[in-house]
């Protein structure tokens, strides 16, 4: 039997899996124009439709951009950790929920991670890291923050902590860690927490960070993990009326 001819977004998939490993291996830099439609419509023996569509595909995952007039076309985007970050977070958000992790494999490892920059943030804090987490302390110590502006507060203290690291590959990867699972794990325990413990160990937090005392930080991430599952607990048999 015959084998059915591609369809045209197969054929844009793999051109723009082509044109990613170039872009990817340093064949194509960045500000690097690529080659025209009508180029790439030969090189790869497809309609401009399907090259536009294979296009497209670049430019959602942030790869490539397209400019106008006589001096346009689409040219390489030279990516940031900053600009990547927004889509990191949508990714692990999309892959914790779609993957159903259950919320025990996602604490473990948001606080195994987070825990892994304590020596580097201790080490490199500057006093603005301190001055953001203890602004967050404040916000959270206010009695009539509501539960998602508490919540807020509480993603923006800890991707403090994490950018104390001073390490961009870190940051961007705990992103993920910290922004896409903290909203998750708000949500199942919020109903259920202490907010004045919270406080305290977030207090101890920063004010390991500004002795440098790694150890005593990694001791209130464990401390704070384990409250959290604890929390997780209570949710889950208040849920079941037990």
């Amino acid at each position: 039997m015959k084998n059915a001819s591609p369809s045209a977004s197969d054929l844009s998939a793999k051109i723009a899996d082509a044109l990613r490993q170039e872009i990817i291996s340093g064949v194509l830099l960045s500000d690097d124009r690529l080659p025209s439609e009508a180029d790439l419509c030969e090189k790869f023996d497809v309609s401009r439709s399907t090259v536009r569509e294979a296009l497209k595909r670049l430019a959602a995952q942030n790869l490539i951009r397209t400019q106008r007039g006589h001096t346009g076309g689409a040219f390489v985007n030279k990516l940031t950790f900053d600009a990547a970050v927004t889509q990191h977070i949508s990714t692990s958000t999309l892959l914790l929920s779609m993957n159903a992790v259950s919320f025990e494999t996602a604490c473990e490892a948001r606080f195994t991670l987070e825990r892994a920059c304590a020596g580097l943030a201790c080490a490199r804090r500057e006093r603005e890291t301190f001055d953001l987490m203890k602004a967050e302390v404040d916000r959270q110590s206010d009695p009539a923050l509501s539960d998602e502006a508490f919540c807020a507060s509480d993603v923006a203290f800890h991707r403090a902590f994490v950018d104390a690291a001073d390490n961009p590959v870190l940051s961007y990867q705990l992103a993920g860690a910290v922004e896409a699972m903290q909203p998750l794990m708000n949500m199942i325990t919020f109903p259920a927490r202490d907010r004045a413990r919270i406080v305290a160990l977030h207090i101890g937090m920063a004010n390991a960070l500004k002795a440098r005392d790694a150890d005593e930080v990694t001791a209130l991430l464990h401390e704070l993990e384990t409250y959290t599952l604890e929390l997780a607990d209570t949710y889950r048999a208040r849920r079941a009326g037990t």
